[in-house]
């Protein structure tokens, strides 16, 4: 888990994208893990993005599952802020509001046990563990230049009915990898591992496969 998640610590009040791309590459040291495949859905993607800067001969190719290279604008700035005070007033109204709002609006009703567990496990991690991973999306770096001259293989995971990251903003950046490659999925949200469980882990297998790799591989 990431810093302020699961089982995972609060190491400081701004977990700093840059931050937690170090504690995974920790954890991969630990685990005497060389070299691989990293995916991030939503936040993870940034520290992935985070972690290819910082360690590229690390990686054999990048899943930008719901996630996206460019750094908040202003407007997304002040949104940062203000979820944070809403967390801080009223933390399980606001997980109670925000997760429905992950999944494709025709998906609400049909993925409602995982939406419950969901609010469950979420109810879990602390005010301070999420304000911590608010601050640090709000003031995390664009990363647009780095998909640029990144030279692996990068795989985009994209929902068509993504409230969170639109569509509009990630089409883009499709462009920007020498080696890219994706996977546009209609009727789906934010939660295309929940929504199209099949069809994602298909593709995340075939794209690790083409790299002639697991997902990673220990010394």
């Amino acid at each position: 888990d990431l810093p302020g998640f699961g089982k995972s610590e609060i190491v400081a009040e701004n977990h700093t994208i840059p931050l937690m791309a170090e504690v995974v590459n920790h954890v991969l040291q630990e685990e005497n893990i060389e070299q691989g495949v990293m995916l991030g859905h939503s936040m993870g993607g940034y520290v992935a993005l985070a972690f290819a800067e910082k360690y590229p001969n690390k990686l054999k190719g990048l899943v930008l599952f719901h996630s996206q290279a460019a750094a908040d604008n202003s407007e997304a700035k002040k949104n940062r802020d203000r979820t944070i005070e809403i967390v801080k007033s009223d933390h399980k109204g606001f997980i109670g509001t925000f997760i429905p709002l992950l999944f494709a609006e025709e998906n609400v009703a049909k993925f409602g046990i995982e939406i419950t567990q969901l609010k469950t496990v979420s109810e879990q991690t602390s005010i301070a563990g999420i304000c911590a991973a608010l601050a640090g999306m709000r003031d995390r770096d664009d990363h647009l230049q780095l998909l640029k001259l990144i030279d692996i293989p990068v795989f985009f995971i994209v929902g068509k009915q993504d409230s969170r990251i639109a569509m509009e903003k990630i089409l883009p950046q499709l462009a920007l990898p020498k080696n890219c490659e994706a996977l546009i999925l209609d009727g789906v949200g934010h939660m295309g591992f929940i929504e199209s469980k099949e069809i994602t882990a298909q593709a995340i297998k075939h794209f690790a496969e083409r790299m002639n790799i697991g997902f990673f591989e220990s010394k």
